[in-house]
């Protein structure tokens, strides 16, 4: 299957790499699965903007044949790349030619330029989604998810959100069992669900400026089985239950103390459900989410699937690379 990562002046480095290894290790496991081409708008030097330089051997002019895959990365030159007409035609033009397309990061912008995420569902790196949204009022932006399908449009959030795209086409095109392979092979996280939010829930909130209550979440996040009603956290953090409520919603940004903690133990719930091969009871027991169908419910509304499709999918089993 022929890949093709479009990179540009400006590039983030990691948004081509990332991707790149992913298939090229999908290889190792299913000899020859994949065959990579980088190309730019110029073939030669092209310079990342972490300053490191990849040099290819063709331009998006000279590209010919067919391509499985046609994927742009993203980068902080991103705004200045759009307004070459050149590059967005170039990519119109490998678009027609390509089974899917993808982009990875802020390359996303750059797929909505040449037209090729009108009427769709797209995401991308959640500082440039409120421009996406603004500059392309046709494409429905969501800012949340890691990855996005819509049809034969992959898009992608930022940066490392890349690999877990890789890993999801490698998952559609050779199975699941191969991307766990892949992922172990990489040292990389299991390969996410594209539903997953961008942020884990500690990532999700600004850090509170009152010490209090940053303690309190690491206490949240480390015990999602103890009580951690808001009487029990009000009395942990010394306050009253209005006071405590009203500074903790203003400290997250809008997030009351009942979410968080809905979300933290969600998360707790993925990771065991990744790792261990306890039933789904035990699961929310240990998550302080109490009975299977409470877990299936809070799981379904984080994380966009049910408990169950998520171990078949992303369960980590032991294996030499």
């Amino acid at each position: 299957m022929r890949v093709v990562i479009v990179i540009h002046e400006g590039f983030q480095l990691l948004d081509m790499a990332g991707p790149a290894d992913v298939f090229a290790t999908a290889s190792l496991f299913r000899r020859d699965a994949y065959d990579v081409e980088v190309v730019a708008p110029a073939k030669g030097p092209v310079r990342a903007s972490g300053g490191l330089t990849t040099t290819v051997e063709h331009s998006l002019g000279s590209l010919t044949g067919e391509i499985d895959t046609l994927m742009v990365a993203g980068g902080l030159a991103v705004p200045q790349v759009r307004q070459d007409g050149a590059v967005i035609e170039g990519l119109v033009r490998l678009a027609a030619r390509a089974r899917r397309v993808a982009s990875v990061c802020s390359g996303a912008l750059l797929l909505a330029e040449a037209g090729l995420l009108d009427g769709r569902r797209a995401t991308t790196h959640w500082l440039a989604a409120k421009e996406l949204a603004e500059r392309h009022p046709d494409v429905d932006v969501d800012a949340d998810p890691i990855y996005i399908k819509d049809g034969d449009i992959w898009t992608s959030a930022g940066v490392t959100a890349g690999i877990d795209l890789a890993l999801a086409l490698v998952a559609e095109d050779l199975g699941h069992e191969v991307a766990r392979d892949v992922a172990r092979g990489l040292v990389v996280y299991l390969h996410r669900p594209g539903g997953q939010s961008q942020f884990s829930t500690p990532m999700a909130i600004a850090a509170p400026s009152r010490e209090p209550l940053r303690d309190l979440l690491v206490f949240i996040d480390a015990n999602p089985a103890e009580d951690l009603s808001v009487p029990a956290l009000a009395g942990r953090a010394g306050m009253s239950e209005r006071h405590f409520s009203r500074v903790f919603t203003e400290q997250s940004g809008g997030l009351s103390p009942g979410r968080y903690v809905e979300r933290s133990r969600a998360d707790a719930a993925r990771r065991l459900l990744e790792a261990t091969d306890h039933p789904l009871d035990t699961v929310a027991r240990l998550t302080g989410l109490g009975v299977p169908e409470t877990l299936y419910r809070v799981f379904r509304r984080h994380w966009r699937v049910s408990p169950g499709d998520y171990r078949r999918r992303f369960h980590s089993r032991r294996s030499s690379f």
